[in-house]
């Protein structure tokens, strides 16, 4: 159910306050220590910021794609490192419970999420599957009343503090593809579970990942998402597109710092007797940053409604990912550019978030995954006489 639009605006403003007066100054001891404050994260719970996306009747708020994207775009102008430390509750960790789970996984698992009492995490990625998510290696082997996992994921978000896993893990044939992955909810504290170090990133400095091997863990039946086999794989597919159009969101609200910072700075530096900002090379990247960002949010906020909607949004949640992170690249280029040195150093924000958004074009799919993804929805639809 959608909030009346007066809850939404005070909800809206609340966000933006947090993220200006509470997050934006922390951003540079985060990225010193590599770690976001635990106090901060527990006022993130408090602002049920871990269960947006989660029904009401198990705790969450219960937004719509709408208002989720709203939100995320406020969160979106502070470092990324903060939404990530919630990012998996709202998405991948919780949404395949949400739209496949059985009642009684919903009615365990959904509350814990909601309040950020578990961290949830998406075990899809390997060695040689990630945008092939139908070679999946990793095996659940059928034992009597339970599962036998064995397998390596690799780049795990949020696996140092996860509290459950929604694994995708080979239960069929490797002929089988796909259909042969099915999803399962796997404890963390479950013996066999072991993690390698943390990954070393070029940016995203307070976001933890890191691989997550599993030797041997025994999981109930009851474990295996909505109770049936081979639909893990349909499952990652669902929840990638409400977290396409989610990264899609926090890409233009980076975008709108990035732009932000660009032009208080170019209105304050001064060169040749005048500030830069009255030079019109510099004029054409501020304009050029302005309108990609327009163009980005327009694109986020039209799909979002129409997925609200109940239309189909693959497509055009697929070419959201593609433009708004390739978009905030290029913004974030323009305003390394603007900066001139200073923006080479990390004294100034822009250099972190040049390396920070770089990642948007990765996870939830690759750029070039999404060129795909949108090609065969065009021919399918071109067969289909759409």
């Amino acid at each position: 159910m959608a909030l009346d639009q007066d809850t939404l605006n005070q909800f809206v403003d609340s966000v933006r306050r947090y993220v200006r007066d509470r997050l934006i100054p922390l951003e540079m001891q985060v990225a010193e220590e590599d770690r976001i404050p635990e106090e901060v994260i527990d006022e993130m719970k408090d602002m049920g910021l871990f269960g947006l996306s989660i029904p009401e009747a198990y705790g969450g708020l219960g937004l719509t794609m709408s208002e989720e994207v709203a939100i995320i775009q406020e969160v979106g102008y502070t470092s990324p490192v903060f939404r990530s430390m919630f990012g998996t509750n709202v998405g991948i960790g919780s949404q395949g419970i949400v739209m496949d789970g059985t009642e009684e996984q919903k009615a365990y698992y959904l509350p814990k999420l909601a309040s950020g009492e578990l961290t949830g995490s998406f075990a899809l990625t390997e060695a040689d599957a990630g945008s092939d998510a139908g070679s999946v290696a990793t095996t659940a082997r059928r034992d009597g009343d339970d599962y036998i996992i064995n397998g390596s994921k690799r780049y795990i978000t949020n696996a140092p503090r996860a509290g459950v896993f929604t694994l995708m893990a080979r239960t069929g044939t490797k002929e089988e593809g796909g259909k042969g992955v099915s999803a399962f909810l796997v404890d963390a504290n479950l013996p066999g579970i072991s993690l390698g170090k943390p990954d070393q990133k070029m940016g995203q400095k307070g976001a933890h990942t890191c691989d997550v091997i599993f030797e041997n863990v025994r999981v109930p039946a009851s474990a295996l998402i909505g109770g049936v086999e081979g639909k893990g794989f349909i499952t990652a597919m669902k929840v990638l597109d409400r977290g396409r159009l989610h990264i899609s969101a926090l890409s233009v609200g980076t975008a709108k710092r990035l732009i932000d910072e660009s032009v208080t700075y170019a209105s304050q530096r001064k060169q040749f007797g005048t500030e830069i900002a009255n030079f019109q090379l510099v004029q054409a990247m501020l304009a050029d940053s302005q309108t990609e960002y327009y163009a980005g949010k327009c694109m986020v906020e039209e799909t979002a409604r129409a997925y609200d909607a109940g239309a189909a949004a693959s497509m055009n949640a697929a070419s959201c990912k593609l433009f708004c992170t390739e978009m905030v690249g290029r913004v974030a280029d323009r305003a390394v550019q603007v900066h001139g040195g200073a923006g080479y150093i990390s004294e100034y924000c822009v250099e972190r978030f040049y390396r920070d958004v770089r990642l948007f074009r990765l996870y939830e799919g690759t750029s070039q995954i999404q060129q795909l993804v949108i090609a065969k929805h065009m021919i399918r639809n071109a067969k289909d006489g759409i």
